[in-house]
C-alpha cells in the first residue's frame, strides 16, 4: 500500500509534515490550495480515516500512524490564528505529474 507525507504551512508561518498511510491525501488536497484551518482538518480527518480503514482492510487493524497524524494536526489547528493552511508538498506525487 503505497503511503505518503504531506507538508503544510499554518497561519502563523509555522510548518508541519504529515504522514498517510494511502495517497488518498491527493483526493481531499492539493499543493498550493490554502484551506480554512477548520476546513482543513475536516478534509484531513476524513481522508486519515479512510486511509487507515484501507490499512484495516488489508492488514485487519486500523493505522495507528494516521490516528497519530490527525490528532497532531487537531493540536496544531487547537493552538493556530484564524486563517488559512497552505498545502505546501505532498510526496510522492500522483503519477502522471499531478500535484
Amino acid at each position: 500500500m503505497p503511503e505518503m507525507t504531506f507538508s503544510v504551512r499554518w497561519p502563523d508561518g509555522r510548518e508541519t509534515s504529515h504522514y498517510s498511510p494511502s495517497l488518498v491525501m491527493h483526493d481531499f488536497l492539493q499543493v498550493g490550495e490554502r484551506y480554512p484551518v477548520s476546513d482543513f482538518v475536516g478534509r484531513t480527518s476524513e481522508a486519515l480515516a479512510l486511509a487507515s480503514e484501507r490499512v484495516r482492510a488489508k492488514y485487519g487493524f486500523a493505522c495507528t500512524s494516521a490516528m497519530h497524524s490527525e490528532e497532531k494536526i487537531a493540536a496544531a489547528a487547537a493552538a493556530s490564528p484564524a486563517g488559512e493552511v497552505e498545502i505546501v508538498a505532498m510526496e510522492p506525487a500522483l503519477p502522471g505529474g499531478a500535484a
